[in-house]
């Protein structure tokens, strides 16, 4: 690829020489150079400074690519989605209009259960064509790093179906993707009265199967009442453990059940939802090493709560954004909504809210030494706004594709 010399650069956002996972007073800090340079050598982040540096800089890049007064910044790294399904849910949609909870569709075999339904009757190839839809449109969005999850097989062909479909887009797509078993998403209608046959069906016959294709980065549990006991998800994840699967888990969408605790306790690497906290619970977590993950898009397809951000950030815990992006509770994997919502619904600052979906995202998917800011050394993933005034403008104007132009890997797609 050689040489590459981005140059007018507007504003160029989240310039940092080191990194760390940001907490409290540190996310309202965005570092940003205004009327830039950045210089990439191959697929990485080589130089970057004021234009008026580079007249001395003796560099002579391969090209040259005129930013015309663009924001530039890292792509977003969207840390939650389960963008793997086999089709929509619609008339769930409606039924939650016309007054049915969340709890009350998965009661009557809906929710998770459809979902699992439909993925039984489709073929790998199917999923994959319409999987890989779904990563190029938000690849577009500006999207370049994400987690996917299984959970919609609840059979051992069906997780591994999906789980082959991940690896299948990460072998053909160039952003980063880490991928987590959530077999633990819901009891299948088998099993409804048989927990133990279920969990068991997880820990001796689909974890050594997903082991033994190297299927997963982790795994993850639906813990939550009617679905996945605090004790239960301890039980899993500990199996996951024995073939280096680290949990991350959903915790405290519903009810706070002691979600954090164990979690915590099981060295998880994200907890995520959030939308019920107790102060014990927000406590904990500040004190852990654990990140919490925000799914306000989900919050608000749900007409939930949205989750205390402005509590979490006081209290020093660390905190990502994410998309959530799923067929029953969020539809959408834009994050630039997801950054909007937080603003506007959670109170976070922009600046909050771009390194929460940024940095604090790439070290919710342990890739925070590689992606999530512009470093020396680090993938050059990259997003290209179309003019706009600020960076308060991305939340501002929630309603509008905001990306020119997107970057992966030092190459626009």
């Amino acid at each position: 690829m050689g040489s590459t010399l981005i140059i007018n650069i507007g504003i160029l956002a989240n310039t940092r020489e080191a990194c760390h996972l940001l907490r409290g007073q540190e996310l309202a800090l965005l570092p940003c150079i205004e009327n830039a340079y950045l210089l990439l050598e191959d697929d990485q982040i080589a130089d970057y400074g004021p234009m008026s540096e580079w007249a001395n800089n003796q560099k002579i890049p391969g090209s040259v690519i005129d930013a015309r007064g663009a924001v530039v910044m890292p792509a977003w790294c969207d840390s939650h989605t389960h963008l793997v399904f086999a089709g929509s849910r619609e008339n769930e949609f409606v039924d939650k209009i016309r007054g049915l909870t969340y709890a009350q569709i998965n009661a009557q075999g809906g929710g998770i259960l459809h979902s699992a339904r439909k993925m039984n009757e489709i073929s790998e190839d199917e999923l994959f064509v319409l999987a890989w839809k779904r990563l190029e449109e938000i690849s577009h969005l500006g999207t370049g790093a994400v987690e996917i999850k299984s959970g919609y097989g609840l059979t051992l062909e069906g997780e591994l179906k999906i789980l082959r479909v991940i690896r299948r887009l990460r072998e053909k797509s160039n952003i980063s993707i880490r991928s987590t078993f959530l077999g633990a998403h819901s009891y299948p209608e088998a099993y409804r009265e048989n927990h133990q046959g279920y969990i068991a069906l997880i820990t001796d016959q689909m974890l050594p199967a997903i082991a033994a294709e190297k299927l997963a980065d982790y795994i993850d549990v639906f813990c939550e009442s009617g679905f996945f006991s605090p004790e239960e998800t301890a039980l899993i994840c500990q199996a996951g453990k024995k073939y280096g699967l680290k949990p991350r888990l959903h915790v405290n969408q519903l009810n706070s059940i002691g979600g954090i605790q164990v979690g915590i306790a099981q060295e998880a690497i994200s907890l995520d939802h959030l939308e019920t906290m107790t102060a014990e619970d927000i406590r904990d977590l500040s004190g852990s090493n654990t990140i919490g993950t925000l799914l306000p898009s989900a919050a608000f397809f749900l007409r939930m709560p949205f989750q205390p951000a402005r509590q979490l950030i006081s209290s020093g815990a660390a905190i990502a954004l994410a998309s959530d992006f799923n067929p029953g509770s969020s539809p959408s994997g834009n994050m630039q909504f997801v950054v909007a919502l937080a603003c506007i619904q959670m109170k976070m600052l922009p600046e909050e809210a771009i390194n929460c979906a940024t940095l604090n995202g790439a070290y919710a998917l342990e890739m925070g030494s590689e992606l999530g800011s512009i470093t020396r050394g680090k993938r050059a993933n990259l997003l290209f706004t179309k003019p706009i005034p600020s960076l308060a403008y991305i939340p501002y104007s929630f309603g509008t594709n905001l990306v020119d132009r997107v970057m992966i890997g030092g190459e626009f797609i």
